[in-house]
């Protein structure tokens, strides 16, 4: 039974009396053993399986416990527990009290919000610009997670003041917006959370002998109510403070922090016994989070007994020689590629990772962020050398194209056919020297019965560009002529004209890896990403943020450039690039991690990568709401994933953004560093 396998803090806790039971489980101390032997301790005891409650994270985490009780009791005892997220249990409930629910996504509930916002007049009130629908379901949901008291009047002008002029009018949308929600019995996921405590408050007939809380650290003001308003006698929440880290998605560490106030016969348990990590490694753990506030008394003790190989600091001059070695350590590792795992706290220091990786051959699984390779702006520098090194490489000019507002995939593709003839079956020969006796664009015959209804003249005069301040021998081109060709797409054409006839000038990949990045057509597709990820939820562009995302894509290309010095032709520099593109994001090899994508993981040896001051901890994020204590509760996370080896680092220097970095103060108060 799973009773049988517990330590002594782990059964006191598992076998505890039926109440208020809180249960802080530290890193690695087996806190799902813990839920799976209390379940089966209320089973044994003879409560009705159908009276227990399960509340978790993930549906994977329910799925799993339950697994695990299968193993001891049969499914038609294990089936009637009711185990799930916070989301799927209230919507089975309501479904059970014949409640008219249909759930719908937040995207398309956005589009009803955008069109009652659309209808309503601001202008007359401020010239501060209102928000659209989408953002304005945004800011309503972060209200509906955080707010306890229900006044969207009070909180909103608390944390938006400037947009505090709109406020009766949002509050009427958002009122009319509820009103044609219930019309058609519409929820999203937090109205499921609402709609199940408002029906608890009205009596409905729904009781459970003992709730379940896994992960009670991550719950949310609205989670919390919703805990309470079931009204159960018993509560076993488990949960660790120290790992609260999603503050900025609406977790309240509060809740777990105030446990023993809000009930008054809570009974606090402690499982200390950590059997994943080294003494060394706890001990390191220990040492820095005790600067957080201790909500309640915890301390990791080792469960394994070993002489442990202590955490190692390695302090590099330079940002990307610390990546190049970290790599050169896992290539010379014993550990399999799968057993180790690299974490960093920002998303730049995995590029440059991911890229050190891929030069020793090692394969890598990424989780938090987009890949190096699969961002957009290094997919479009791969295009643009991908055109060059092979001309006939369709796909690879459509994607270019893209980036040219008004033009989609079947324009690209007639230019691109337009540009091979006129090259005799090379687009550079077309695009560069084209053969003005090759007849494109021809008409085309429609065909109803087919839906074919393209214009019978595709031919316009290239005049219409005069203004454009094209040179002559450009502007006579017949690609120019074709009547769908954009402003804006012939400017983009005519800058890979000029990009290509400099190409063909430059011999080594570091020549011509540097002429795509400081191109005005990489310029032109630069400012279309950023644009397009400095665009608010409320349709705004933010010129400060665009900046910084069109500053960011410039040093990340530096990676590249760094790179391609390696190698001397551009053809075996692509090859490098393109073969295996999705080995390093997908399949086997070492697990490139955010802080959070690693939690709940473990690993035989643990890297945390740029543990420099104003980069772990976060100053950026810290300025945006987060906190120290949350930075610290992060680093404490990282570390705790780590099984038999610690190796942290950070550097001195970044030669791309040409700034000096100071050890981290977690370095400091781990006392790794003076």
């Amino acid at each position: 039974m799973p009773l049988t396998k517990l330590n002594q803090e782990q059964y006191k806790a598992a076998t505890a009396a039926a109440g208020n039971n809180l249960i802080i489980a530290s890193a690695g101390t087996g806190k799902t053993s813990t839920i799976v032997a209390r379940i089966a301790h209320l089973l044994n005891l003879g409560v009705n399986p159908s009276k227990i409650l399960l509340l978790t994270f993930t549906n994977k985490a329910s799925s799993e416990m339950i697994e695990r009780l299968q193993k001891h009791f049969s499914t038609t005892i294990t089936s009637k527990i009711t185990a799930g997220t916070f989301h799927s249990v209230s919507y089975k409930l309501l479904r059970e009290l014949n409640k008219n629910i249909v759930l719908k996504q937040p995207s398309e509930l956005k589009v009803l919000l955008k069109s009652l916002v659309e209808r309503r007049k601001f202008h007359h009130i401020s010239d501060v610009k209102p928000y659209g629908g989408a953002y304005l379901y945004d800011v309503y949901s972060l209200f509906q997670n955080k707010s306890v008291d229900g006044n969207f009047n009070n909180w909103f002008c608390q944390n938006y003041d400037e947009q505090s002029v709109y406020v009766e009018i949002y509050e009427d949308i958002l009122q009319e917006f509820e009103d044609e929600k219930d019309k058609f019995g519409y929820v999203d996921f937090n109205d499921l959370l609402i709609k199940m405590k408002k029906e608890l408050k009205k009596g409905a007939p729904i009781y459970f002998d003992e709730i379940l809380v896994d992960e009670y650290q991550d719950t949310n003001s609205l989670q919390g109510s919703l805990i309470d308003a079931f009204n159960t006698k018993s509560l076993f929440c488990v949960g660790d403070f120290d790992q609260s880290i999603y503050a900025f998605n609406g977790a309240n560490i509060e809740i777990i922090g105030s446990f023993k106030d809000r009930y008054k016969d809570a009974n606090i348990y402690a499982l200390n016994i950590n059997y994943r990590s080294t003494k060394s490694i706890l001990a390191l753990a220990n040492k820095v989070i005790q600067n957080n506030p201790r909500l309640y008394d915890k301390q990791l003790i080792v469960g394994r007994d070993e002489k442990p190989k202590p955490p190692k600091l390695l302090v590099f001059e330079e940002l990307f020689a610390q990546y190049a070695n970290i790599a050169k350590i896992i290539k010379e590792s014993k550990y399999n590629h799968e057993d180790i795992a690299i974490i960093f706290r920002n998303n730049s220091s995995a590029d440059g990772l991911e890229a050190s990786l891929r030069e020793f051959g090692i394969g890598a699984k990424r989780k938090g962020g987009v890949s190096f390779f699969e961002s957009r702006e290094i997919k479009a520098l791969v295009n643009l050398m991908g055109i060059f090194v092979n001309p006939k490489d369709m796909m690879a000019f459509m994607q270019i194209f893209e980036y040219a507002r008004g033009i989609g995939a079947a324009t690209s593709k007639e230019i691109y056919d337009a540009l091979i003839s006129l090259g005799h079956g090379d687009l550079l020969k077309g695009l560069l020297h084209p053969d003005k006796d090759v007849k494109v664009f021809a008409p085309k015959t429609k065909n109803y019965q087919l839906g074919l209804f393209d214009e019978i003249d595709n031919i316009d005069s290239s005049s219409r560009f005069d203004s454009l301040g094209f040179k002559d021998d450009f502007l006579n081109h017949p690609a120019l002529k074709y009547q769908k060709l954009s402003e804006e797409s012939a400017i983009l054409l005519y800058e890979i004209y000029n990009l290509f006839k400099k190409l063909l000038s430059l011999k080594t990949s570091n020549a011509i890896i540097k002429e795509c990045i400081n191109s005005k057509v990489f310029a032109l597709i630069t400012s279309s990403i950023a644009t397009k990820k400095a665009t608010m939820k409320n349709g705004k562009v933010d010129e400060e943020l665009k900046k910084d995302f069109i500053i960011k894509i410039y040093q990340k290309c530096e990676i590249l450039i760094d790179m391609s010095k390696k190698y001397r032709d551009i053809y075996s520099f692509y090859n490098f690039l393109t073969l295996g593109s999705g080995e390093l994001s997908e399949g086997e090899g070492v697990n490139l991690l955010s802080i959070h994508a690693s939690k709940g993981l473990e690993f035989g040896l643990v890297f945390i990568v740029d543990l420099a001051q104003k980069r772990f901890p976060n100053y950026k994020l810290m300025s945006m709401g987060g906190s120290l204590e949350e930075e610290r509760r992060l680093f404490y996370v990282a570390v705790t994933r780590a099984k038999n080896e610690l190796i942290l680092s950070y550097a001195k220097y970044d030669k791309i953004r040409k700034i000096s970095y100071e050890p981290s103060e977690f370095l400091i108060e781990a006392g790794m560093v003076k």
